[in-house]
């Protein structure tokens, strides 16, 4: 199943930014390498994968989202708008030599085989959505939660991954996280832990 996609792909490590199969990522580029990536992608399949660099070095997470550029922009100052469509995570095997501005990877798909079936799991949401909710509004957070309720429960639960403001390894707990229920779980624990911790006392609508 996963042999239609690439075992090569050029990549873009970015701090602090994940996304998931069947959300969007809208990308504003104006570095040269990365205006030579997706130029690049655009010539071959439009495919690319991102991932969340590390503070150390040119280390990076070994699990990110390969991504389909679905909407592509010139602007007259040189940058490209583009807009990411998720398809499937992916692993990092190796980091692959080039001489391109850009750099490469060896990936394998086969974890996250899920991200490309119907959601056949049963999930309950909505104690997590009522602990978001919580949290949300415990942090002056605002989120349109009638345009959310339209989303399905995958959907709902990536876009809370994506937007939620915890920190860079937490999101990457949630990427890794295989399973939608595990990534529940996962979610529900990094919740609580600022609902009853002291991380936010200060921050607290009055």
């Amino acid at each position: 199943m996963n042999s239609k996609f690439p075992k090569l792909i050029p990549v873009f490590p970015l701090p602090g930014v994940i996304y998931f199969p069947k959300t969007n990522l809208p990308l504003n580029i104006f570095e040269q390498r990365y205006l030579d990536l997706v130029n690049d992608a655009v010539r071959k399949d439009k495919l690319m994968g991102m991932i969340q660099s590390k503070i150390k070095d040119k280390e990076v997470y070994k699990v990110g989202c390969l991504g389909k550029i679905s909407d592509f922009q010139k602007s007259e100052d040189g940058r490209i708008l583009i807009n990411l469509t998720g398809i499937t995570r992916f692993e990092i095997l190796e980091e692959s030599q080039n001489t391109k501005l850009y750099r490469e990877f060896k990936v394998n798909y086969d974890k996250f085989s899920l991200d490309l079936k119907p959601l056949n799991e049963k999930v309950n949401i909505e104690p997590l959505i009522d602990k978001t909710k919580m949290f949300f509004e415990k942090n002056g957070l605002l989120l349109n939660w009638k345009e959310f309720g339209k989303l399905d429960e995958s959907q709902k639960i990536n876009t809370l991954a994506m937007i939620a403001p915890i920190t860079n390894e937490e999101k990457q707990k949630l990427l890794e996280s295989v399973s939608l229920n595990e990534k529940i779980l996962v979610l529900e624990k990094i919740l609580g832990f600022y609902l009853h911790g002291n991380e936010f006392n200060n921050q607290t609508i009055q």
